[in-house]
């Protein structure tokens, strides 16, 4: 990344847990509409890049299990993710990758909510608007510098 200056110079790293989900006969099935789930969203979000360390998201524990909430009959997702610190400048950047990632990887029926777990954030109003303004995102997307570090955040996610 292109972050010279960090803010969170000795963030807490976990141990990641793998979980191996198994596949079911209709999970092979091309002819069975598999529904989108909690453990998929996770999945597409985990090995996002921090934009700051050469960590994952689940590494940071800013994303979990416990915080996405889907349902597929309605067609909406909500992603609450932790930053490392109360101040983190990083917070939006963070949010707008898992946006992309989810953008480019959920069928275009889903409506995606990304927001700042409450009390996690000093400015968490703000980058829970920022996060969720149709405009906003467009227009921080159209800035190649940024969509170049979005890019970077995503290059490994799996």
């Amino acid at each position: 990344m292109n972050i010279t200056q960090k803010i969170n110079d000795a963030p807490l790293v976990y141990a990641v847990v793998p979980q191996a989900r198994e596949a079911s006969a209709s999970d092979m099935d091309d002819s069975v509409c598999d529904p989108i789930d909690t453990e998929e969203v996770y999945e597409l979000i985990r090995g996002i890049n921090d934009p700051e360390h050469p960590l994952t998201l689940e590494q940071l524990r800013v994303t979990n299990r416990e915080h996405i909430f889907v349902d597929d009959g309605a067609s909406r997702v909500l992603i609450e993710f932790t930053p490392t610190i109360p101040h983190c400048s990083m917070a939006t950047l963070i949010g707008l990758c898992i946006r992309v990632r989810l953008l480019r990887s959920l069928p275009e029926r889903f409506k995606v909510d990304i927001r700042v777990r409450l009390g996690t954030h000093q400015s968490e109003d703000d980058v829970n608007k920022q996060l969720n303004d149709k405009e906003r995102v467009a227009a921080a997307l159209e800035n190649t510098y940024l969509l170049d570090v979005v890019n970077q955040c995503l290059a490994t996610a799996a």
